[in-house]
């Protein structure tokens, strides 16, 4: 079937956009003449449609001068003040070719990511595939904004490895659905990812642990080889600089003073040093949550200085408009090394605190200040929360709703990220195939419905809520192949909830968007997704006899 014959209703754009006119027949053919006019200010959308969909079609949009030199036969890039720095317009004639107009450069790029999609599958590819094929842009006009500022990804690549070109692969999947922020888990107790000049031993001995637990739970079995990897500061400096040509932020997170082993392994002076052997800890080889946490004292507070000073290089503030936030964690942080230790004894009575909950609080106090100092914004899980926050300090909020609600009515911040809703390695299906099933049951319709602004938050607090994250824990995903297994098509439908003007959960049309996703497979197939089929796991995609931590019953309530 001639490639101008299929993929042409305007209508199966994910996410779904605000306003769509038009689909009818005919539209606007391009061909090898075709010429690509981009005004100042658009030069990422002209970048990427030259670089990535002209490779994918095979033609070149020799570059005009001006507008009116491009002519009919023309994609035309401009800014148009009168939109949000994020809306766009896509208008496509016959008569008068392609035009993006945007409120901003990003607007501009988003919908570039649009016109790929009219352009039906072909578009998502690398090369061409059909170097005699129409490619016919249908005859439309679409208008297009997000319904939140923060549309995020988080990808932990402290428990499983994602080497550089995964994350760059990941970027250009995040583009594809219009999510801006890329939130790296970089450290925790399984590995430490991230070069640091001052403390080498980070990496040199903190990113690889011996052995890795296969599964979870109960699981007995174990993958006797070492694992690990770290990303180079010039790794660093490309991700954000790519991220960046794709408006997308990217937000880093070390996390203090819990989920510590693997720094405490490279440096033990971090430790409770007072109540454990802290020179015998190596990098964890297991999950959950690890007794292990920085020591309270001066000597930590500077070390972390240290460190942070040499991420704040790297993951500059004006890198994005969301560039400004650095994740310190705070989660899952337990007490008992600091009630044994008299040093964190000392240190409560020193300070004046009432307990380890204070000092838990004290501790990120210090960050959120030190980081506030230097223009930034401390962003942690809803655990920072205990004890009070700076009045710029944000909100992850991972345990429910509740963390979230708390914070916006105190004033702070909230991306939405609840474990019950959005955590993408939950398992997808009850059945005995899904391979090592973890957590709830979490449907491709599930996550559809997940609204992130909860109906008891009063209007005036609800405008806290900046976005929602869907959070990718990669404890049992040792592979890219594993991660796509998890991610989609669940992305899909978070993006769309996190981009689109959707009315309430129970009014959302799940129908429709499962008929929007016949098309949007086709892409993903053509992007190399190894998602999740409808109907369940290929054979190769299970993992039978490796145990998970599934969980019995529905969520819990908000």
């Amino acid at each position: 079937m001639p490639q101008d014959e299929i993929d042409r209703d305007v209508h199966d754009v994910i996410p779904a956009p605000r306003s769509v006119e038009g689909g009818a027949r005919g539209g606007f053919r391009l061909d090898r003449d075709t010429a690509l006019w981009a005004a100042p200010g658009t030069g990422t959308a002209e970048r990427w449609l030259r670089g990535t969909l002209g490779a994918a079609l095979g033609l070149p949009f020799p570059a005009a001068r001006d507008r009116d030199e491009a002519g009919p036969n023309a994609v035309r890039l401009e800014l148009d003040g009168a939109l949000a720095p994020e809306a766009y317009r896509l208008d496509v004639t016959a008569g008068h070719g392609a035009e993006i107009r945007g409120g901003g450069p990003a607007g501009v790029f988003w919908g570039a990511q649009t016109l790929r999609q009219l352009l039906g599958p072909d578009a998502f590819r690398r090369a061409p595939v059909r170097p005699d094929a129409s490619h016919v842009l249908p005859a439309c006009a679409v208008e297009d904004a997000p319904r939140f500022r923060w549309r995020g990804l988080m990808l932990d690549v402290a428990r499983h490895f994602t080497p550089k070109d995964g994350v760059l692969r990941h970027l250009d999947l995040m583009a594809a659905h219009k999510l801006n922020v890329l939130h790296l888990h970089l450290t925790d107790d399984q590995g430490w990812r991230v070069e640091i000049q001052r403390h080498p031993r980070l990496t040199e001995a903190g990113s690889w642990r011996a052995r890795t637990r296969i599964g979870h739970g109960t699981s007995t079995l174990w993958e006797d080889k070492p694992h690990g990897g770290h990303y180079t500061r010039d790794d660093i400096r490309e991700i954000v600089a790519y991220a960046a040509e794709r408006h997308i932020s990217v937000v880093p997170e070390i996390d203090v003073p819990g989920h510590s082993q693997a720094a405490i392994a490279a440096y033990p002076e971090l430790g409770n040093t007072d109540v454990v052997d802290t020179a015998a800890l190596t990098v964890w080889d297991d999950w959950g949550v690890n007794p292990n946490v920085l020591a309270p004292t001066e000597r930590t507070l500077r070390f972390y200085e240290g460190v942070f000073e040499e991420l704040l290089e790297l993951f500059p503030a004006d890198a994005g408009p969301l560039s400004a936030f650095f994740h310190i964690g705070g989660d899952e942080c337990p007490k008992d090394q600091w009630r044994a230790s008299p040093t964190a004894q000392a240190r409560i009575k020193e300070l004046g605190l009432a307990d380890e909950d204070e000092l838990q609080a004290w501790f990120v106090g210090h960050f959120d200040n030190w980081l506030s100092a230097r223009g930034r914004r401390l962003i942690g899980w809803d655990e920072i929360l205990e004890g009070g926050l700076a009045p710029g300090a944000a909100v992850s909020s991972w345990r429910g709703y509740a963390g979230g609600i708390a914070a916006a009515r105190a004033g702070h911040d909230v991306v939405m990220c609840p474990e019950q809703q959005v955590y993408l390695d939950h398992r997808q299906a009850p059945g005995g195939d899904e391979p090592v099933p973890i957590g709830y049951v979490r449907t491709l319709e599930d996550v559809y419905r997940f609204e992130p602004v909860p109906p008891e938050l009063e209007p005036a607090r609800a405008r806290h809520v900046l976005g929602a994250q869907a959070n990718v824990w990669t404890e049992v995903m040792d592979s890219q192949e594993r991660v796509d297994y998890q991610v989609f098509p669940r992305l899909a439908a978070f993006a769309e909830v996190a981009w689109s003007a959707l009315p309430a959960p129970e009014q959302r049309d799940f129908a429709g968007f499962e008929r929007r996703m016949n098309s949007h497979y086709r892409r993903l197939d053509a992007l190399g997704v190894a998602y999740r089929p409808p109907a369940g796991p290929h054979p190769w995609q299970r993992r039978p006899g490796v145990p998970g931590r599934p969980v019995q019953g529905q969520p819990p309530a908000r």
